[in-house]
């Protein structure tokens, strides 16, 4: 894949453009209204992420108007498909994260968070974050348990988690909850700002993709539309 996305949009000299697309390089036009969900869910996980980092808190204001705005948007860009896409996504990031919720390792803004930015992106963008999300995560962790005890401590961590996963009894044991560590005066030491790692995600999705980001963007009812754009394209396609 490409690198690092260009974030002002290149006009193209050898490719006749639809009036009013704008274009990257190497990228199929895209709608100025095909960039709105992409734009939400940047400012959405930016919002998220800054009172995560503050207070440890996503906030319920944000999540839920978001997730029904994406549900209400991609129907009213892509129509049924849209809607398929959307409610796939949002059913997705829920999916996703309610298992981590379940043992304790995220809260519950975290998974009402992943699930409005699946409604806005779709379930093959949604998997693509929380992948990237999680290996944020991990690495947030990681740092975490090696500054409070050391790579001795590391080790002996690591082993006591992959020892704790093979316990059958382990679901059943008593864990603390989210808003028990968030109230510990040490919780920066502690916990890992989940939603910050989500907007991080997104956006190294975003680079990850690069150029080539108009191969599977928008997730809905866009395919025809390209390939009309590109049978009038008197160069043709390249």
């Amino acid at each position: 894949m490409s690198g690092i996305v260009s974030i002002a949009p290149a006009l193209s000299t050898s490719r006749a453009l639809t009036p009013g697309r704008p274009a990257f390089h190497g990228v199929e036009p895209v709608s100025r209204a095909d960039l709105i969900p992409l734009a939400v869910v940047a400012s959405a996980t930016l919002i998220a992420s800054a009172t995560d980092l503050w207070k440890f808190k996503v906030h319920n204001a944000l999540t839920l108007p978001t997730l029904a705005l994406g549900v209400a948007v991609s129907a009213a860009l892509g129509g049924w498909s849209g809607l398929g896409s959307s409610l796939l996504g949002a059913g997705l990031g829920f999916g996703l994260l309610v298992l981590f919720f379940a043992a304790g390792g995220v809260g519950a803004g975290d998974v009402k968070l992943l699930a409005a930015v699946g409604a806005w992106l779709g379930p093959f963008l949604t998997y693509q974050v929380f992948v990237a999300s999680a290996l944020f995560g991990g690495a947030y962790a990681l740092a975490l348990v090696l500054g409070r005890y050391g790579v001795l401590g590391l080790a002996i961590e690591l082993i006591e988690a992959g020892r704790a996963l093979l316990d059958p009894g382990w679901w059943n044991r008593p864990r603390p909850s989210i808003a028990a560590e968030v109230g510990r005066a040490d919780r920066r030491r502690r916990l890992v700002p989940f939603a910050a790692m989500t907007c991080l995600g997104f956006f190294a999705t975003l680079a990850w993709w690069g150029h080539d980001l108009g191969q599977v963007w928008p997730p809905y009812g866009r395919a025809a539309e390209k390939v009309a754009t590109a049978s009038n394209d008197p160069g043709g396609p390249r």
